[in-house]
């Protein structure tokens, strides 16, 4: 007999619980809405579980603490919103390069600067691959119910754990603060993966050493034993700088390699509809709610229509694209932006049909019948 919790959970609650499910004993943050409700939510749910709460001065402090507590040994997550997350930039890429582990929760809200604070938007799609410089490694995931903020929000924890990677967990304001019945699973039934601990004696350690095909460096928590050195300059297997061309093609190309080469395990998507399609959807978050409706809609009119919907926002699912693409006489792309995720799906259809996007920046939800508009306008 299984243990189940069936709770009516805010989405940004659903995001809390998923983190502490998957062993976050570590939260620093900064108020700022829409995501505040997490902070608040850690300052009192931490301190119950052994774990530690703490406002930093900012967000760009926030993501060094976190840093910090990983490397110590501590899952740790940081919340926040549009102006937080490009403050967050740089020590993004710090975790990147040095491979530590965390979860990044961006709550998106209008912009750009402090634009919109109480208004939805999807528009740092691409802020979220490319926010930070340089060629670098990042997952980027993105649910569409509370229920499903809850189990990805466990699946951002054990890819950051499993890849040594920050994952990046993309909600919206309309997901982030709905409310809906959420059937929490027994706890003890739920996998969760933690990062790969020396195998070798501390004197033999090297920090940065795995197979240059994309592996992943075991990784001590400092006061253990095992003594290293973390840098954000190019660094060799010892972790200490390095100005050599051929030590840093190793690592770069290692880094992207372990993402690139996993692709199967970290992609993930939902398809309805997609077998008889003759028009396709591609939506996600609480647009992809908009789209099901819309298809739905379209479908009971006689026009076949089906959706896709990545929760893997980063790395992009191409190539799945690319097959949708080679049946479907058209792509629909509606997303609360100027058209960021059509720029990767048209990339990837290369012309093999017709791609479109309904988009709204104006603080609105895109509607089903603003995406059923479009429907009927590529037939």
């Amino acid at each position: 007999m299984t243990s189940r919790t069936t709770k009516l959970m805010q989405g940004n609650e659903a995001c809390l619980e998923g983190a502490i499910t998957a062993g976050m004993r570590f939260f620093a943050g900064y108020p700022i809405t829409p995501s505040t409700e997490i902070a608040e939510g850690a300052s009192e749910r931490l301190p119950m579980v052994g774990g530690k709460f703490i406002q930093m001065e900012d967000e760009i402090g926030s993501m060094a603490a976190v840093i910090g507590a990983s490397l110590a040994g501590q899952k740790a997550m940081t919340a926040t919103s549009g102006p937080g997350m490009s403050l967050k930039q740089e020590n993004i890429g710090y975790a990147s390069l040095t491979e530590v582990p965390c979860v990044i929760v961006n709550v998106q809200r209008g912009g750009p600067s402090t634009g919109l604070p109480t208004s939805p938007a999807q528009a740092d799609i691409m802020q979220a691959r490319w926010g930070t410089h340089g060629d670098h490694p990042i997952i980027a995931l993105y649910p569409a119910s509370v229920s499903e903020i809850y189990t990805v929000t466990i699946d951002a924890f054990n890819l950051a754990e499993k890849y040594r990677v920050p994952v990046i967990l993309l909600l919206d304001e309309v997901i982030a603060h709905m409310r809906e019945k959420v059937e929490l699973p027994d706890a003890k039934k739920i996998k969760i993966i933690d990062r790969s601990k020396p195998s070798v004696e501390p004197e033999k350690y090297l920090p940065y050493k795995a197979d240059p095909d994309g592996g992943v460096p075991e990784m001590p928590a400092f006061g253990q034993g095992y003594r290293y050195h973390v840098t954000g300059l190019i660094h060799s297997e010892s972790g200490f700088p390095s100005n050599n061309a051929e030590v840093t093609a190793k690592l770069i190309n290692r880094l992207m390699k372990k993402i690139d080469n996993n692709l199967d395990d970290i992609i993930r998507y939902q398809e309805d509809g997609i077998q008889d399609a003759q028009i396709v959807l591609v939506a996600f978050g609480s647009t992809a709610r908009s789209a099901k409706s819309a298809m739905d809609m379209a479908r009971k009119q006689g026009i076949p229509v089906g959706l896709f919907r990545p929760i893997t926002i980063w790395p992009f699912a191409g190539d799945r694209i690319k097959e949708i693409a080679e049946k479907a006489k058209a792509i629909i792309v509606p997303e609360m932006n100027l058209g960021q995720y059509r720029l990767e799906v048209e990339r990837a259809a290369a012309c093999k049909c017709k791609v479109a996007g309904v988009n709204r920046a104006d603080g609105d939800i895109i509607t089903p019948e603003d995406i059923l508009d479009k429907i009927k306008g590529v037939l």
